[in-house]
C-alpha cells in the first residue's frame, strides 16, 4: 500500500508570560521523503530558556542538512544533534548572564523508518491505529520514583517535584540520551512529540484515540484547546508535533 504523511505543528504560550518552547518541521533539503522534527523546552529564567530552547532548533536544522545515511546511522545522527546542541547552549553561558536548560527530543523519518531521540521529559508517543506502541521515558525524578515503585501513577501526577528533571541539556553532567525507533512504517502509525504543557493533561489512550480519529491538523487543535480547559490558568507553554502516516 502506497503511504503519504499527514503533519502539524502546532504551539500556545498557556499562561505564561514567555514561549520557551520551540518547535519545527522541515524536510532534508536533497533527500526526497527524509524530514526532521524537533521540539526544545527551554529552562533558564527570562530569555535564557528561549536562548536554549532555540539553540536545539538551530543545530539540529544544520546537522540535518548534511546528513549523509553512507557516513552516519540515523542513531548517532540523532545523538550528535542533542550533544553539539548540548555543548553550544553550555557555552552561551559565557556570553550572557543567564543559566540556559533546555530538552529536546528529536525525530527523524525517512521511507519506510522512523528513528528518535530524546533528554529531559519532553516526549514522544507512537502509535499504531490509536494504540501506543512506544513512548519515550521521562529523565525525571518521578519517573525514577514510578520505576522503582516508589510512588504510584496517582501520586506522581501531584507530587511535588515532578518538573524536578535529572538530566537536559546545558547542565553540567553529559546529556542522558535515550534513543529509538521504527524499522516497518505503516498506514495507521502517529507519532506526536510534545512538551509537558500537552503531555501532562492527558492518558496515553486519548492521546492516541485523537490522534487516530482526527487529521493532524485537527487533532492538534483538539489538544490544545483541551489542555488549556484542563490547565485552569495555569497552563505552561504548549507544543506539539504531529506525525501521521495515512494511506496515499
Amino acid at each position: 500500500m502506497a503511504i503519504s504523511i499527514d503533519s502539524c505543528a502546532a504551539m500556545h504560550i498557556g499562561d505564561r508570560s514567555e514561549q520557551q518552547d520551540r518547535l519545527a518541521i522541515f524536510p532534508h533539503p536533497s533527500r526526497p521523503g527524509c524530514m526532521l522534527a524537533v521540539l526544545a523546552d527551554g529552562m533558564g529564567g527570562h530569555s535564557g530558556g528561549a536562548m536554549a530552547a532555540e539553540q536545539v532548533i538551530l543545530k539540529a536544522r544544520q546537522n540535518f542538512a548534511s546528513y549523509a545515511p553512507s557516513s552516519e546511522s540515523p542513531t548517532e545522527f540523532l545523538r550528535n544533534v542533542i550533544d553539539d546542541a548540548h555543548v553550544i547552549i553550555k557555552l552561551t553561558r559565557f556570553t550572557s548572564e543567564q543559566d540556559p536548560h533546555s530538552t529536546a527530543v528529536v525525530f527523524m523519518l525517512r521511507p519506510g523508518h522512523a528513528d528518535w531521540a530524546h533528554c529531559g521529559d519532553s516526549r514522544l508517543y507512537h502509535f499504531r491505529n490509536g494504540a501506543l506502541v512506544a513512548r519515550t521515558p521521562d529523565h525525571s525524578l518521578v519517573e525514577e520514583l514510578l520505576r522503582s515503585g516508589r510512588i504510584t501513577e496517582e501520586q506522581a501526577e501531584t507530587h511535588p517535584q515532578r518538573n524536578l528533571l535529572l538530566s537536559c541539556l546545558g547542565a553540567e553532567r553529559d546529556p542522558r540520551i535515550d534513543t529509538g525507533g521504527t524499522p516497518a512504517l505503516q498506514a495507521g502509525d502517529a507519532f506526536i512529540i510534545c512538551s509537558d504543557g500537552l503531555w501532562a493533561y492527558f492518558p496515553d489512550e486519548e492521546l492516541g484515540q485523537t490522534l487516530h480519529e482526527q487529521d493532524a491538523r485537527t487533532a492538534a487543535r483538539t489538544l490544545i484547546d483541551a489542555a488549556r480547559k484542563r490547565a485552569q490558568g495555569m497552563g505552561d507553554n504548549i507544543s506539539l508535533a504531529i506525525i501521521k502516516v495515512v494511506p496515499a
